[in-house]
């Protein structure tokens, strides 16, 4: 088989590179994943339990054929801050956590919502909203805005993560076999390795971790303000679900809107959510990070995303190895993540460029541009903060992007863009249209 050729039905790699790969998939997903609760004082354990929960349910919901992980958002930081700040001594605030959940919870099923007006009105109506010329531009929205984050890790050792990141570069252009589609696995153990031997790697508190132990659960309590707070932020999730769905599609070339259709993701993602918060666990999402790895080690399969998932509910309640995984390098995951972002901002490219997106037409340019500044503008200065009912709601910088867009592409003159439902096997593959 030609190593550049995508790989669709991982039995034909075998038992053992399968479970490789979705091990690779688990340490892409791991930093962002396990930070949401470090910085909200939610529970680690219980977060990497729902994650990976939510993405088997998102899974089954979506029968099984979306290459999508869900792991902890980001996008609803600002509602755990306003709902349940961390006490003074930085201690998470266990009195209203409960109640911020609750208000997740709600947000959660507006997900369920807009999935039933999809499946009552057909997503052709909806998507004539969601255009290439506005996914594209998200879709590079989503990199560029990832991409501080991996120079700020880069920048705590950037030996370690020039190491990480060289390796990456090598094994994914010049090895062979399995080692060229799992060279983040490899770039990951190699700049671990190269840590340790660096003293750089600090295994103290280990002995005090028991080998197997359950997580501890945080269940919901609802608060009417809570809820007012926290579930608005689902309107600008929602959209961003759409970008990361419209991303898998750009880089697998099938269009997952149309089938198993908008739908299925969007009560997949909002049931997870619900599941999570229901037991003290971030809002789940659709990550970019494993949307990365698809672009880079051309493996589609979703049996290894499903994999991941099963790694990450053992990492739960195996908590000496979950200590272990805590322990690589900020650097480490700047390295990996140095090429992984980048490579969603280049699906984004893509998808504009496979989809004859018109940039000679000033509505096109417009529009692209509107979303770009927006969300890299609005991102550097925290989003935008209002009140609603006297609760604070809080925008992100691509959710302003996302609203921003879609209105704008609904009012100016000359979009043509028809969504097509109609696909089948031989026949599911982005449609292009002249826009």
């Amino acid at each position: 088989m030609n190593n550049n050729e995508p790989i669709t039905d991982v039995r034909t790699l075998g038992t053992g590179k399968t479970i490789i790969l979705g091990l690779q998939h688990t340490f892409a997903m791991f930093g962002a994943t396990v930070l949401v609760p470090i910085l909200t004082g939610l529970p680690i354990a219980t977060t990497l339990l729902m994650a990976g929960l939510g993405t088997l349910l998102f899974h089954f919901i979506t029968k099984g054929q979306v290459p999508a992980f869900l792991g902890s958002s980001f996008a609803f930081l600002g509602g755990y801050a306003a709902v349940a700040p961390l006490l003074e001594d930085g201690s998470p605030n266990t009195e209203m956590l409960p109640y911020a959940c609750g208000g997740v919870f709600c947000a959660g099923l507006v997900y369920l919502i807009l999935s039933a007006l999809i499946k009552g009105f057909g997503a052709k109506r909806v998507m004539r909203f969601f255009p290439p010329v506005v996914t594209g531009p998200i879709i590079i929205s989503i990199g560029l805005i990832l991409a501080p984050s991996a120079i700020n890790n880069c920048a705590t050792n950037w030996l370690i993560a020039l190491i990480a990141l060289v390796t990456v570069i090598v094994f994914n252009i010049w090895g062979r076999g399995m080692a060229k589609i799992v060279p983040i696995l490899i770039g990951v153990a190699v700049s671990y390795i190269a840590a340790i031997a660096m003293g750089a790697v600090d295994f103290t508190g280990i002995g005090d971790e028991p080998i197997v132990g359950l997580p501890d659960f945080m269940i919901m309590k609802f608060d009417l303000s809570a809820v007012i707070t926290i579930m608005p932020i689902a309107l600008a999730t929602m959209m961003e679900h759409i970008g990361d769905i419209s991303a898998i599609g750009a880089t697998t070339g099938k269009n997952y809107i149309a089938n198993p259709g908008l739908h299925r993701t969007l009560l997949g993602d909002g049931l997870a959510t619900c599941l999570a918060s229901a037991f003290g666990a971030p809002a789940n999402t659709t990550y970019g990070e494993n949307t990365g790895v698809l672009a880079l080690t051309k493996v589609y399969d979703p049996r290894v995303m499903r994999i991941a998932a099963v790694f990450a509910i053992a990492l739960a309640c195996i908590p000496k190895v979950a200590f272990v995984i805590e322990c690589i390098p900020a650097a480490t995951i700047g390295g990996i993540s140095f090429i992984l972002y980048g490579m969603i901002s280049a699906i984004g490219i893509r998808n504009v460029v496979e989809n004859r997106v018109d940039f000679t037409k000033s509505r096109n340019t417009i529009i692209a541009a509107l979303i770009l500044v927006c969300a890299l503008g609005f991102n550097s200065i925290g989003g935008i903060t209002f009140n609603v009912f006297g609760a604070s709601v809080t925008l992100s910088g691509l959710a302003i992007a996302s609203i921003v867009g879609i209105a704008v592409n609904a009012v100016l003159p000359g979009n043509e863009y028809e969504f097509k439902e109609d696909v089948n096997e031989e026949n599911d593959k982005f449609q292009t249209y002249n826009i």
